[in-house]
């Protein structure tokens, strides 16, 4: 049975409806953040070292949490997540950066292991709503994100 292994949730920006975590160490990463954006409509999309994340609102503050596992969890069957999706991420140091179009911000996520490949399962609510508020101004907090990464085998 899967056991998590470590737990962190912070504030993360969002700008333009997008953010990104990325490999830490930017040499390790091809195509930087935002550069190379070819599917603007998916909720993920995957580039070596990188995965960008389509938000619901334009420009607020996101809570994530990331659980790190040691393997594969059980899948959510909740039903209140609006958006949802699953991707690998090979990750050279074992920490995430968090960048928007601004820059990246300062919360890094330890993944534990160095020169692993990570799959990451995403859930996103709140979308709906932050959608609006962000029209009005900056919402902190209502689109909430979880992040369950596990070790792939190779």
């Amino acid at each position: 049975m899967a056991r998590v292994v470590s737990e962190q949730t912070m504030d993360v920006r969002v700008e333009f409806n997008h953010f990104c975590m990325q490999e830490s160490d930017e040499d390790f990463v091809p195509v930087p953040y935002p550069d190379g954006e070819e599917s603007p409509g998916s909720f993920l999309t995957t580039y070596e070292g990188r995965i960008d994340v389509a938000s619901g609102g334009h420009t607020h503050v996101a809570v994530l949490t990331a659980r790190v596992w040691d393997e594969e969890p059980a899948a959510d069957s909740a039903d209140s997540w609006e958006a949802q999706g699953q991707a690998e991420l090979f990750s050279e140091t074992g920490e995430l950066s968090f960048i928007v179009a601004g820059g990246p911000q300062l919360t890094t996520l330890d993944l534990g292991a160095a020169a692993r490949r990570w799959a990451v399962r995403v859930r996103s609510a709140g979308r709906q709503e932050v959608a609006l508020l962000a029209r009005e101004g900056v919402a902190h907090g209502v689109e909430r994100y979880l992040m369950d990464f596990w070790p792939v085998d190779e």
